[in-house]
C-alpha cells in the first residue's frame, strides 16, 4: 500500500537455519528472515541466540504448534543478528507475515508517549512535578489540583478506568469514527470519571492516565499528539512507516497483521478476526495507538540510547530507570527476576543480575515486547498477532533466561 499519515483533521483515523516453512492446525505457518549475521559479530553472541540456537529453535516449536504468529528480532551491538517471521498477518487474503509486517503495538506506545512527553520536559516547557491542572482544563478540582505529572507516568495518579480497559465499553465509542470524534470523547470519558484512589497511594495500571499525558503533549506543543509524535519520536528515529494508521487504513492494507483473538485471550478455542470486529477502534490513543515494525522498534532503542536525538543521556536514563517499586506481574513466578519497577513510559526490571527495560504490549491477538539488555548490548522483539498467553509469554521467558545467562 502508498503510506500516509493520518493527520488529526482527517477523516480515516485507528524457521531455523533455512526460513522453513512448517505447518500447524490446519494452517500455513511461514517462517521466513534474517538467518545469519557477520562472524565478526557473533563473537559477542551467545550461542543460544543465534541462528539454529535454543531460542530459534523454540519460537519455530511455538510457531509449529500454532501457538505463535508473528516476528522476532534480536539485535546485538544495534546489529541484527536473528529475523524470522511465522504465520498469517491477513488469513482472508492468505498473506503471511514478513520480517518487515506492522503490527498494533499495544501498550509499546506508551514509550512513545512518554518520549514526547520528557522532551517537552527537558525544553522546560512541562514540568514533572507540577499538577494536572497547570496544563488541561475540565478536571474537577480533586483531579486538576492533586495529580502530578509524575504520577501519570508512573501509573501512580489514580486517574481513569480501572484497571485496563480492552476495546471500546459502551456503544457511544463504536460509533466514532472520525479522530476528533475519538480523541475529544475519550478525553470527556476520563474527565467524568472520578479518582480510583488517593494519588500516590499505590500503583495502578492506567491506559487513561497515558491518554492525558498525550493531551499534555498537545496542549503544550500546540499540535495534535499524533503530529508531535510522528515529527519529534517517528522521524528523528528513522521510523519511516511507524503510524497511527486508522481502521479505514488497516483494513486496506497489505502489510499490516490482523489481530488473531480467542475469546478469553487464553490462546485457547477458536481464533477469530479481532481487527475487523466492531470492537477495534477507529484510532489509537497514547496509551497504544501505534503501528510499527520489529526493526523500527529497534531504530526507536537506538535513536534513544543515542545522545540528543530523541532526548538528553540524562533524561533517557530518567525515563528508563525505576520509580514504581515491586509492581505486581501477571507473570508465573520466577526466581531470576530479581525485581520489577516502572519508569516513565518504560518498565525496567533485574533479571539474573542484568538489568532490562522496555515493555510489553497485549491485547485480543496482540502479544509484544521489546527489551533493552543495556550491558550486554542486546535488544530483542517479539511482536505477534495472537494472544500471548501461549505464544509470546512464554517466548519472552525463554528469551530473559538466554540472553542473561
Amino acid at each position: 500500500m502508498e503510506w500516509q499519515r493520518s493527520g488529526a483533521s482527517r477523516r480515516s483515523v485507528l524457521g531455523l537455519m533455512g526460513a522453513v516453512p512448517v505447518a500447524a492446525a490446519g494452517a500455513v505457518v511461514a517462517g521466513s528472515g534474517l538467518a545469519s549475521a557477520e562472524s565478526s559479530r557473533h563473537g559477542r553472541v551467545p550461542k543460544a541466540m543465534r541462528p539454529g540456537g535454543e531460542y530459534d529453535r523454540y519460537v519455530a516449536e511455538r510457531a509449529r504448534a500454532d501457538e505463535f504468529s508473528g516476528t522476532i528480532l534480536v539485535a546485538y551491538g544495534g546489529k541484527p543478528v536473528l529475523e524470522r517471521a511465522y504465520g498469517m498477518a491477513d488469513k482472508e487474503k492468505s498473506l503471511r507475515n514478513r520480517t518487515d509486517t506492522l503490527f498494533i503495538l499495544g501498550s509499546i506506545n506508551k514509550s512513545f508517549t512518554a518520549t514526547a512527553l520528557l522532551q517537552l520536559v527537558q525544553q522546560g516547557k512541562v514540568d514533572l512535578r507540577a499538577k494536572l491542572g497547570t496544563y488541561l482544563d475540565g478536571f474537577p478540582a480533586e483531579i486538576a489540583d492533586t495529580v502530578t505529572v509524575h504520577q501519570l507516568l508512573t501509573h501512580t495518579s489514580g486517574v481513569g478506568r480501572s484497571p485496563i480497559q480492552i476495546g471500546p465499553p459502551d456503544p457511544e465509542e463504536l460509533a466514532w469514527d472520525t479522530v476528533e470524534e475519538v480523541w475529544e470523547g475519550t478525553l470527556k470519558i476520563i474527565r467524568a470519571r472520578p479518582l480510583q484512589f488517593t494519588p500516590g497511594t499505590k500503583w495502578q495500571y492506567s491506559n487513561d492516565g497515558f491518554t492525558v499525558l498525550g493531551a499534555i503533549v498537545a496542549e503544550v506543543s500546540g499540535q495534535s499528539y499524533y503530529d508531535y509524535v510522528r515529527e519529534n519520536v517517528f522521524a528523528p528515529a528513522g521510523m519511516k512507516r511507524t503510524d497511527f494508521y486508522t481502521r479505514p487504513q488497516v483494513l486496506a492494507a497489505d502489510d499490516i497483521a490482523h489481530s488473531y483473538a480467542t475469546r478469553n485471550q487464553t490462546g485457547e478455542g477458536e481464533r477469530y478476526d479481532f481487527t475487523t470486529s466492531e470492537r477495534f477502534q477507529f484510532v489509537g490513543l497514547p496509551a497504544g495507538g501505534a503501528f510499527s515494525t520489529a526493526g523500527e522498534l529497534l531504530k526507536f532503542v537506538m535513536a534513544l540510547r543515542e545522545d540528543g536525538t530523541l532526548l538528553k543521556k540524562a533524561f533517557a536514563e530518567l525515563a528508563t530507570s525505576g520509580k514504581a517499586p515491586d509492581v505486581p506481574s501477571d507473570e508465573e513466578p520466577d526466581p531470576l527476576l530479581q525485581c520489577t519497577h516502572y519508569g516513565y513510559g518504560f518498565a525496567t526490571s533485574i533479571f539474573n543480575s542484568q538489568r532490562i527495560f522496555g515493555h510489553t504490549g497485549g491485547g485480543p491477538g496482540t502479544g509484544n515486547s521489546y527489551n533493552v539488555y543495556p550491558d550486554l548490548d542486546c535488544v530483542s522483539v517479539i511482536l505477534g498477532n495472537y494472544d500471548s498467553a501461549k505464544g509470546s509469554k512464554p517466548m519472552l521467558r525463554m528469551e530473559r533466561r538466554l540472553v542473561t545467562n
